[in-house]
């Protein structure tokens, strides 16, 4: 692999755990915070990569939408309200496309629907994120090993219907993060290890459909979810870093217009409940007065409670940090979807602006999905799915009956 991606796998194993205790630092820009840049981080940022080329078509929202096999990602809580008994889906999507082609995130997520007169669901996902193959080089171009970096995350949820309007569910993680394989030992001063921790999802389900006649109907959804919500993880014996806890909001309104036509408008916001770098000024004579960001060492509790009002420019910095998604969708006949969407977060906090479009198709239990992000921006603030189709394969069904035998 080019030295280029090399080097960035080098930086990626060790950007991580070799900054002080107090948290990673950067330069921010002079202005101050108010209206700098302050993006807020996170390690294994894997999590927050939508999986699902559904949503992936629709502006990434998802956590109010209709329920399918992929909604243990959205929101855990949407599952009894599936109109199917079983669920399994397959999601790829390729990472950097068009800089190298072995990084990929690939999703596999499933569902079992029991009980009557109380709807009840389990499920379990598997996400997996591939790094390729680097080669590690010091800044004199001497190698230092080589490897393929990878990330994985294993889930097991349950959910159960409280009303016929209203649902809830929790699904517990395990997050394994070994960036770093095949280095050398010996070659960095850090003591480098694997990465290991433990979160929880929680959410809240509202849906109620409005009959207005043989043929069209209204329907209104609203999912509320805490993800990722779970212990720190560390790659050395100094350091430790806030996995991606989010707070996520969602609507989606769906009216079907008659007996072959339906279209759905949905919205989500979301919010990273971690801390917001702080403003420091530098005492080096390298750095003398110039202004640095760094992360606090907080407690996981400490850090989540906080985030709603540690921005350094204050309230109206906190509102920066929301990201939103927008997505619409059209059906015929249940059977072609065309969807579209746009994703917006504030220039200051990532710049990630994008709109996004795909297509779906459904015959009986068989689902097949397409997600195309629409190419913007240039150099680092490309996005890393730019000129990308992602795709997922989904079968949702009931069970199946034997037939009675009758002898003559």
């Amino acid at each position: 692999m080019a030295r280029l991606v090399a080097s960035l796998g080098l930086f990626v194993a060790t950007g991580l755990i070799s900054a002080s205790a107090l948290g990673q630092s950067s330069k921010a820009n002079q202005t101050g915070s108010n209206g700098a840049v302050n993006t807020v981080t996170t390690a294994v940022p894997f999590l927050r990569i939508s999986p699902d080329a559904r949503s992936g078509a629709m502006g990434d929202v998802g956590i109010a939408l209709s329920p399918d096999a992929n909604a243990q990602y959205w929101n855990v809580a949407k599952l009894p309200f599936a109109t199917k008994s079983y669920g399994i889906s397959a999601t790829y999507t390729p990472w950097l496309k068009d800089i190298v082609p072995d990084i990929f995130l690939a999703y596999l997520s499933g569902y079992a629907k029991f009980g009557e007169k109380t709807p009840q669901t389990i499920s379990a996902s598997l996400r997996y994120f591939s790094l390729g193959e680097i080669n590690y080089t010091d800044i004199n171009a001497q190698s230092l090993g080589t490897g393929k970096p990878n990330e994985f995350s294993l889930d097991l949820g349950y959910s159960r219907q409280l009303s016929p309007y209203l649902s809830t569910g929790l699904s517990f993680r395990y997050i394994h993060s070994a960036i770093a394989t095949g280095l050398a030992a010996g070659t960095t001063s850090i003591d480098y290890k694997p990465g290991n921790a433990f979160s929880a999802d929680l959410g809240i389900y509202y849906t109620k459909t409005k009959e207005i006649d043989e043929f069209r109907k209204s329907n209104f959804s609203f999912g509320a979810v805490i993800t990722n919500l779970g212990s720190k993880i560390s790659y050395s014996s100094t350091r430790s870093d806030f996995i991606p806890i989010n707070l996520g909001l969602g609507a989606a309104y769906t009216y079907q217009m008659d007996e072959y036509n339906k279209l759905t408008f949905a919205l989500d916001v979301n919010k990273l409940l971690v801390p917001t770098p702080q403003d420091s000024v530098g005492t080096m004579s390298n750095n003398m007065g110039e202004l640095y960001h760094y992360i606090p060492n907080k407690s996981v509790a400490s850090g989540v409670l906080g985030s709603f009002s540690d921005a350094p420019g204050g309230f109206s910095e906190e509102l920066r940090e929301f990201q939103v998604s927008l997505g619409a969708e059209y059906w015929y006949q249940n059977q072609f979807a065309v969807r579209a969407g746009y994703f917006y977060e504030d220039k200051t906090k990532g710049d990630r602006k994008y709109f996004t479009c795909g297509l779906g198709v459904r015959y009986n239990i068989f689902n097949l999905n397409f997600a195309y992000l629409v190419p913007s921006g240039s150099g680092i603030n490309r996005n890393p799915l730019s000129n990308t189709f992602r795709f997922s394969l989904m079968f949702e069904f009931d069970k199946i009956k034997k037939e009675e035998v009758t002898t003559p």
